[in-house]
């Protein structure tokens, strides 16, 4: 993202325990906002590092999208790793999600790097080459991140134009030489690796994508462990949480993988949305607490499934930008005086 069944009687409920391994959030922009005078509080307004408000209110991972040679910095590897470490000191887990790109990569934008390489046999080993230097630098200050994504929402393919998926042969390639270079790291232990689409209510969308990709022989089922899938209730009214499930149960099926829902959000504010909210959410209201109502009844979609893992918030603290790429006004966690609102302590719940 750039900012990229349960039955109706369900929405709202909160006595299902739904007991996800991975409780997270993407936290990507806090130094971000920290360099831009942020100062982050508890519900009861006692200032603490992020790491330690997401730490006491249930979160137990965090993401981070790293970004090859940005301009400015934001959001390198130097970055990504001072990150880690911070991460790694609240007793949080890392999530790593390469996005193969000097800037965003989503389903619109999937840059290839400057400087490196278009032809599939150079790409391929510069790809390796790169994942593999990340995977040990990540080592050699003693953060192992739990999660590797190749490549971030990445339906319509990686690493433009060489990796479009009309030319599924170069996809799978590409992915193969990332997931081999993650395993011949020095890591230890190893991550699980992702592969990562968006519009995971889709099934038509994640079954024809895998079928593709697979069937040409180059990337192999064992060449990753998860399925993450991208899941927002604002870009499509047939987002539903029904659809949601028969997807993931589909996937499970399919493919026997973990199933992790990557990135999600609710709104606090959304007085124009711009697509019509999906049937079974609309009774959720835009507040904290239907934040919390979402996340729950998300969390309990996913667990209810086979191989159902992980729920992760997408940058809930990122308060200047409390939109988050949405038509709603404000999808944040956090006010915009940086003080958690009531529904962080949902990850508690699920």
């Amino acid at each position: 993202m750039i900012f990229s069944t349960l039955p109706v009687i369900l929405l709202g409920a909160s006595v299902t325990n739904a007991a996800l391994t991975y409780k997270g959030v993407d936290w990507s922009s806090v130094a971000v906002e920290e360099k831009a005078g942020v100062s982050y509080k508890t519900a009861n307004g006692n200032a603490q590092p992020l790491e330690r408000i997401l730490a006491s209110s249930g979160v137990n991972t965090v993401r981070q999208r790293v970004w090859v040679n940005p301009a400015g910095g934001d959001y390198n590897l130097a970055y990504n790793i001072a990150l880690a470490k911070r991460a790694k000191s609240a007793g949080l887990g890392v999530y790593v999600d390469l996005h193969y790109s000097d800037t965003w990569a989503d389903p619109g934008h999937q840059a290839i790097p400057a400087g490196w390489p278009t032809g599939i046999d150079d790409l391929s080993w510069k790809l390796y080459n790169y994942t593999l230097d990340v995977s040990n630098q990540f080592q050699d200050v003693g953060v192992q991140p739990t999660i590797i994504s190749i490549g971030n929402e990445i339906t319509a393919g990686l690493l433009w134009p060489t990796g479009r998926t009309s030319s599924w042969g170069n996809v799978a390639r590409l992915l193969h030489s990332a997931s081999a270079a993650v395993k011949d790291s020095r890591l230890n232990p190893k991550p699980k690796i992702m592969i990562h689409l968006d519009n995971g209510w889709n099934w038509s969308t994640q079954n024809n994508w895998y079928t593709n990709v697979l069937k040409q022989g180059t990337l192999v089922s064992s060449d990753f462990d998860m399925i993450g899938i991208s899941f927002y209730p604002f870009y499509s009214s047939s987002a539903t949480l029904s659809a949601l499930k028969t997807s993931l149960t589909n996937l499970a099926n399919g493919w026997g993988k973990d199933l992790v829902v990557a990135e999600t959000d609710w709104p606090t504010s959304c007085p124009a949305p711009k697509t019509s909210f999906p049937s079974d959410a609309r009774s959720i209201p835009y507040s904290a607490a239907g934040q919390a109502t979402w996340i729950k009844d998300v969390a309990n979609v996913v667990a209810g499934v086979k191989g159902g893992v992980g729920l992760f918030y997408w940058e809930p603290a990122w308060i200047h930008n409390a939109n988050l790429g949405s038509s709603c006004a404000d999808n944040c966690m956090f006010s915009h005086s940086g003080q958690a609102l009531s529904s962080m302590s949902v990850f508690e719940q699920i």
